[in-house]
């Protein structure tokens, strides 16, 4: 060992060791912490900031390895037993942090957003990872959970960055309602993936998608059961295609396979924070960009009122068809399919007083931003799953004049690296 605790230096063709014991450095973006070994960076998953661990190489390139903390040697103040018997190094890959109190799992959290926004934006800005009601302990929230399932028809989890999956006989995080339809413990001969849903509104459903040139066969389960085919969408085969989801005295009919947030408490936290950051006002002009099944249109309707106008613009025609429903009763909103950047052209909008954006993963992106600026609306409300691609387009929209003037974060999926932002886009008058 070397003064660090690492191995030796290696020499020229001399193979890596397949295990290295490394101190533990801040968090990175995706669930890992970084170390370094002669001079190469150490992606570290199942370790905290801080300690000293034996970690097991996982995958080795020319600029990083990544690798799984096997052995703590000193432990962080901050680490805690995984509640879940099937997390750990080459287990179930679906939780990052249940080695990690609640309470830091938020620290590390709002130190990621706070990461990125300084290497991505050139922003220096205190973020605080804020609790959503419903899941005071961190498990039973998720009410979307998909499985894989293998060549023999059992059900599973995939491992991390892996095909292969882990057999389980329940899922912490899972919302009661997902675990009581048992998937993970029923055969689903002839399918490659179950999803199951459960909507606030008491419904749920299992959408099971075939393998290739098979027809699978669906066991007896207390769900309304979709067929995933394709492109061609899901076919229900028995019970309804769409769940009903309550957001404060409002219902919501959405897709059983389109999107909704998976915290039970999501959809009205992220509709207050969207409300109260935007602040639309009776007779404003607001824009709902990427709509989905219209959740913030409906609180911008209700807020801008009869003398005002929403305009939601979505892609996914089922989402604009369930947004249509949900957006019935108020006149004021509307809703149109297509790519943001084109249908605002193809309606020729050149102003909002207020813009609302819930793009994917991948977020705005550069024609988006660019577009979105051109309507020089004083606020912009940008709602974001990934850190990174918002700090990337909070950079994007400065030479416009918008400037990050707030930024909530919450924690709607405990245990998981991932976290939820709403941010405050203002535009400064020149």
């Amino acid at each position: 060992m070397n003064g660090n605790g690492s191995t030796a230096p290696q020499e020229p063709g001399e193979t890596l060791p397949a295990r290295l014991e490394l101190t533990v450095g801040a968090v990175a973006n995706g669930g890992w912490c970084v170390a370094r070994h002669e001079g190469r960076v150490v992606f570290v998953r199942h370790a905290l900031p801080g300690e000293r661990v034996v970690a097991e190489v996982t995958e080795e390139t020319t600029r990083f390895l990544r690798a799984d903390a096997v052995e703590i040697l000193e432990a962080s103040p901050d680490r805690v037993t995984p509640p879940c018997p099937f997390a750990g190094p080459g287990r179930c890959g679906g939780c990052d942090w249940q080695h990690a109190s609640l309470e830091a799992q938020r620290r590390l959290k709002a130190d990621v957003v706070a990461e990125q926004l300084r290497r991505l934006a050139g922003l220096d800005h205190k973020v605080v990872v804020e609790e959503v009601p419903g899941a005071p302990d961190g498990l039973g929230w998720r009410t979307r959970v998909q499985f894989a399932v293998d060549r023999d028809g059992s059900a599973g989890l995939r491992r991390h960055r892996s095909h292969e999956i882990e057999h389980i006989t329940g899922c912490l995080i899972a919302h009661p309602a997902v675990e009581e339809a048992g998937a993970e413990r029923l055969a689903w001969p002839g399918a490659s993936s179950v999803e199951v849903v459960a909507a606030s509104g008491g419904d749920r459903a299992v959408i099971v998608e075939p393998l290739p040139h098979r027809r699978a066969t669906i066991p007896d389960v207390d769900a309304a059961v979709l067929l995933d085919e394709g492109r061609r969408g899901t076919r229900a085969l028995r019970g309804r295609a769409s769940l009903t989801e309550r957001v404060g005295e409002r219902d919501y009919r959405v897709t059983a396979s389109g999107f909704w947030q998976v915290h039970p408490g999501a959809a009205a936290t992220l509709l207050g924070a969207v409300l109260d950051l935007g602040r639309p006002e009776p007779g404003e002009w607001a824009l709902d960009l990427y709509c989905g099944a219209g959740l913030f249109a409906a609180g911008l309707a209700e807020a801008v009122g009869p003398e005002g106008a929403v305009l939601g613009v979505e892609l996914d025609p089922q989402a604009v068809q369930d947004a249509r429903i949900n957006l019935r009763d108020l006149p004021q909103a509307q809703v149109e399919r297509g790519k943001v950047e084109e249908a605002l052209d193809r309606f020729e909008i050149e102003r909002a007083d207020l813009v609302v954006a819930d793009p994917p993963r991948a977020g705005l992106g550069r024609p988006v931003v660019e577009r979105v600026a051109r309507l020089e609306a004083p606020r912009v409300v940008y709602v974001s799953c990934d850190p990174a691609t918002l700090a990337r387009d909070i950079a994007w929209f400065a030479p416009y004049g918008y400037r990050l003037e707030d930024l909530r974060a919450f924690d709607q999926y405990p245990m998981t690296h991932h976290v939820e932002c709403v941010a405050l886009l203002v535009k400064d008058v020149i």
